[in-house]
């Protein structure tokens, strides 16, 4: 079972892929967590992606294939992957089906999560996250509990905000996400792959349509 979730930056994709992946034992393949993890390996191309995530504008085709592909050659055992940031374009779509076809696999399911834009641009610029564990909180809806620890790992090292969760950045990235993913979703209605959630309503009940989803679909 592999599943796609699309939506803007913001709207809980990471959040619901992190519950399926415990509960199905199915692998998040974040292009996010896997273009930043290459960017503070400090290589040449890590440089490269940390210029361009700084100014909110979308890595080369080439270097998130790639590294989707190394990261599915890793973690063979698992049950599936959720794809969470790709694909972006009609063409990142082709060729992701070409790189799972190489792979003896596919796509089996994609699913929208539809969130206000207004509503994102607060969510994201409030973010931040525990630099040991990644745990991610909000500085008005989900600040950590006791100040300057983290709930998840009881780490007092300290916290991190993005460098592309500001406020320009973030308009780039919608720009980007209406401009080019938004024409995904005709792409995958067309393949009866697609279906659509509120990415508004409450994180459990998100999760419960998620995961039925998927059930249907294994």
């Amino acid at each position: 079972m592999n599943l796609i979730l699309l939506g803007p930056p913001g709207a809980g994709k990471g959040t619901q892929a992190k519950l399926l992946e415990q509960k199905l034992n199915m692998l998040q393949l974040s292009t996010g967590d896997m273009l930043r993890a290459a960017k503070d390996k400090e290589s040449e191309i890590g440089k490269k992606i940390k210029l361009i995530m700084a100014e909110g504008n979308l890595v080369t085709d080439e270097i998130v294939i790639e590294l989707i592909s190394e990261n599915i050659d890793k973690s063979s055992k698992c049950a599936g992957f959720i794809f969470d940031g790709f694909p972006r374009t009609l063409y990142q779509a082709d060729a992701l089906s070409e790189l799972m076809s190489s792979k003896k696999q596919s796509i089996d399911l994609v699913i929208e999560m539809r969130v206000d834009d207004s509503q994102l641009i607060e969510r994201i610029v409030g973010r931040y996250s525990c630099k040991e564990c990644g745990e991610v909180y909000h500085k008005v809806n989900r600040p950590e509990q006791k100040k300057g620890v983290c709930d998840n790992c009881k780490s007092i090292n300290g916290f991190i905000f993005r460098e592309d969760d500001t406020e320009e950045a973030l308009r780039t990235r919608l720009f980007n996400y209406y401009r080019e993913t938004s024409s995904l979703i005709g792409y995958y209605y067309a393949k009866k792959k697609l279906t659509t959630v509120d990415g508004l309503l409450p994180i459990e009940t998100i999760h419960d349509l998620l995961y039925q989803a998927t059930k249907n679909n294994l």
